[in-house]
């Protein structure tokens, strides 16, 4: 027995001892991949000494002695710190994800190579002026020397990321950079999906009702459409779910197109007779974030905001003398056609001259443990075909015919980048304003504030319909007909621009800014209709404002949605029962009512009001549509607002939505919310638990940053995923859009990827955050320091001080010009 126990022992600590070692092993190995920040590097490509320091918040600092040596630099920092994050992006917008991945990414592949977006990058790097040219190669060089870098001192091969997936890495190009801007507009349009699913709808559906669950926003109103069937005959309805391309790195798709936040106040509403602007994108959340903060001292002074990596521009940010912050315009820039094809030659397709070939290529989709997919990719004279699985066009596709679409994105003469650069450089509102024509795609709103005036326009370019259009390009219609092609593009003057703002105070919550008739308008489809109602009250409700006063207002938690519709759903159920005995429904019923009754509002993460309320008007959407719509009722998976008020107020008679069609009695919109809420109820008590007082929200919010590819692996997951309580929800001006399916429906899943406040009558004092931290390595205590702050609405200061940045620096990089061999 003793032997026995000894030999026991023996084995424990043996295997103790191996786990350690191999642990200790795979740490050093992910380590190696750290990188020094305060090393001192030889390199080719740079005219004299640059030093990339680093603050405390590990954001690089960037002084060189030409505008090519300071883009340089931001390339190296990019990769030093978001090596894997650059790749992945880029092989996505090349469609060579399955390379690695196998056949789950074939679709996201497949669909990359028939939008072609990489041909067109390569094609628009000719399109860059000079000096962006030059910045694009710089940038690929520095990019190149940190790769080098990493070879010649075996430091891990870049990112843990590559000992899991080891592949080579090609040299950065300049049109790497052009793909990813282009697949970042893939990424913020929503118009494709929402074109599929008003079409969808409207099979099942007459206009009156298509009108009610898929609202147009506030205003003036627009004529109804003909169905559908009526443009496209030949389609039945369905009530299947869209399929879709399995996405690593996902196209958020219409619930999670781009949203954001921007406004900013002229002197006169500003408390030191400067101004101020506020700035927070919204973008799926991610591990790390989407965003990189950086700083750039070029010949015409410094610059400092967000960059993307892979990017070598701040996106939004500012200089000592101009800001500049973004918002997703919601322009119809995109249209879907269905395209005959011939039936005696399926290599042929309709066009208002008869038939004509397509436009083919070939392309090969290499796959990992698998035989390579051969596509054959096709154009039409609209733009290229997409296949049946691609964001469910299949469901609207009639027999006999293929689905292509005009995009503006599908420009191998696009400028947006060198807009971009332009802007970085520009010193005043005029200057910003006088770059916006190059911008093409993705479609933004731009606010500018310097230090006297303020300004805001759309950015991109907008597609010039026919007034005789047959969908005014809020559904598919067939492409041989002259009347639904685009006759081109707009003149940028027709781009509205808005300039000393009577009231002082201009901005943008993804709102409806314009009110123009068909086909004078800019979008039938907007972002918000909610945020903008609870921003507008707070910028009124202070005769001026200060940098506090904005970021308060960044930060707000306030619903306008719930303070509308709880007065409405709610109406007849409060306090018109007898108290219930304790334990049943109709007490946990009566005391819900009660808490929301004495609630104002706040999605407050502590609060146990926002999960009664978020629960109860899920389901009571879902009791809505259900019944009408079927399966359908799944790609509806976030509340909207303005169908819920539309029933409950019986706007053109949409109080219909509350009779079950499939019973024999007459339901009334009282019934509805009663079983809504008894359903909310019960699904929290499963989940959550059934003593309401003690619920907080934000054990259902909860952000999700994950890792994009270890994310969903057991055990790598809880190093690389962060979770975070937090605040807000889909209509709050500190948005945090839910998931809105599955167990885990109200998780936070998009939200603001960055926030910055410039003041410029102190710019010094303006402030930021992004919503990890700098580092894409799991092992950097930079990975996730950032995410703290951001999720408890602090901020770092943003200041172009030199001294400061070396204050309070972590580390300096110094790349010194590499020394000719001999010397």
């Amino acid at each position: 027995m003793v032997t026995l126990f000894r030999w026991l022992f023996r084995i424990t600590v043996a295997l103790v001892v191996l786990g350690v070692a191999g642990l200790s092993l795979i740490w050093w190995f992910a380590s190696r991949s750290l990188p020094d920040y305060n090393g001192t590097y030889e390199v080719a490509g740079i005219s004299g000494p640059v030093e990339i320091v680093r603050d405390h918040s590990d954001v690089p600092h960037i002084f060189g002695a030409t505008d090519r040596d300071v883009f340089f630099a931001l390339g190296y920092a990019h990769a030093q710190d978001r090596l894997w994050q650059m790749t992945m992006l880029r092989r996505t917008v090349q469609g060579r994800l399955s390379e690695v991945f196998g056949e789950r990414t074939l679709g996201t592949d497949s669909l990359i190579r028939r939008l072609d977006l990489y041909t067109l990058a390569r094609e628009s790097v000719d399109a860059q002026d000079q000096s962006t040219r030059d910045a694009l190669d710089a940038y690929s060089a520095g990019v190149n020397a940190w790769l080098e870098t990493v070879n010649e001192g075996a430091l891990g091969r870049g990112a843990p990321e590559m000992w899991l997936f080891p592949q080579a890495i090609a040299p950065w190009q300049p049109a790497d950079s052009i793909a990813i801007l282009k697949l970042l507009a893939l990424q913020l349009n929503p118009q494709l999906d929402a074109e599929v699913l008003r079409a969808r709808v409207s099979l099942l559906l007459e206009s009156e009702r298509v009108a009610d669950v898929l609202p147009e926003m506030p205003g003036q109103g627009v004529a109804a459409l003909p169905g559908y069937a009526s443009i496209i005959p030949g389609v039945q309805p369905t009530y299947a779910d869209a399929s879709s391309p399995n996405w690593l790195f996902p196209n958020p798709g219409l619930p999670f197109a781009g949203a954001s936040n921007a406004w900013a106040a002229g002197i006169a509403r500003s408390t030191a007779g400067s101004t101020l602007l506020a700035n927070d994108p919204h973008l799926p959340l991610s591990a790390p974030s989407a965003f990189y903060l950086a700083r750039l001292e070029l010949e015409d002074g410094g610059v400092i905001g967000a960059t993307i990596p892979g990017l070598p521009m701040i996106l939004a940010g500012r200089s000592a003398e101009l800001g500049w912050g973004i918002t997703s315009s919601y322009l119809d820039d995109l249209d879907v056609y269905a395209e005959e094809v011939n039936p005696e030659n399926v290599g042929e397709y309709r066009t208002p001259d008869g038939w004509q070939p397509f436009r083919t290529r070939d392309s090969i989709i290499e796959v990992k443990g698998a035989a390579s997919v051969t596509l054959k990719l096709q154009w039409t004279d609209n733009g290229p075909v997409l296949a049946p699985e691609d964001f469910g066009l299949g469901l609207v596709q009639p027999s006999g015919h293929v689905m292509s679409v005009a995009w503006t994105a599908l420009s191998g003469r696009d400028t947006t980048l060198t807009a971009a650069m332009g802007l970085m450089r520009a010193k005043s509102v005029e200057q910003g304003l006088a770059v916006a024509p190059l911008f093409m795609a993705p479609s933004q709103n731009l606010v500018l504030a310097d230090r006297s005036s303020v300004a805001m326009t759309v950015l991109g370019s907008i597609p010039d319909r026919d007034a005789r259009h047959q969908s005014q390009g809020r559904m598919p219609t067939l492409g041989y007909r002259p009347e639904n092609r685009w006759r081109g593009v707009k003149a940028p003057s027709a781009n509205p621009i808005f300039t000393e703002p009577p009231g002082g105070i201009l901005g943008n919550t993804n709102n409806k800014i314009l009110e123009a008739p068909f086909p004078d308008h800019l979008s039938f489809l907007w972002g918000d209709s909610q945020r903008v109602q609870r921003w507008q009250f707070l910028m009124q409700s202070r005769e001026i404002h200060t940098r506090d006063s904005f970021i308060e207002t960044q930060l707000d938690t306030v619903s306008q949605a719930a303070r509308t519709l709880l007065p409405l759903v709610g109406r007849d159920l409060w306090f018109t029962a007898d108290a219930a005995p304790t334990g049943t429904p109709d007490s946990q019923r009566q005391r819900a009512l009660e808490l929301l009754a004495e609630w104002n509002g706040q999605m407050n993460e502590h609060l146990p009001e926002p999960l009664i309320y978020a629960a109860w008007m899920r389901a009571l959407q879902e009791r809505l549509i259900r019944d009408e719509i079927g399966p359908l009722a799944n790609e509806f998976s976030h509340v909207e607002p303005l169908f819920i008020e539309r029933v409950f107020k019986d706007i053109d008679g949409a109080s219909i939505w509350c009779d079950v069609r499939q019973s024999e009695a007459v339901e009334t919109c009282d019934d509805m919310a009663r079983e809504a809420l008894d359903d909310a109820l019960l699904t929290i008590g499963e989940r959550y638990g059934t003593a309401l007082e003690s619920l907080r929200w934000g054990d259902a919010h909860e952000a999700v940053h994950e890792h994009p590819v270890l994310g969903s692996i057991p055990f790598l997951s809880w190093f690389v995923n962060i979770r975070q309580s937090t605040s807000g929800d889909d209509d709050t001006l500190m948005r945090g859009r839910v998931l809105g399916t599955g167990p885990e429906p109200y998780l936070n899943v998009h939200a603001a990827a960055y926030r910055g406040v410039y003041d410029f009558a102190d710019p010094d004092s303006s402030v930021f955050i992004i919503s990890t931290g700098q580092s894409g390595h799991p092992l950097s205590h930079h990975y996730d320091d950032l995410g703290e702050l951001w999720r408890r609405g602090e901020y770092v200061p943003m200041s172009l001080d030199p001294t400061l940045a070396r204050g309070n620096a972590v580390g300096v990089t110094q790349l010194v010009p590499e020394q000719p061999a001999g010397r």
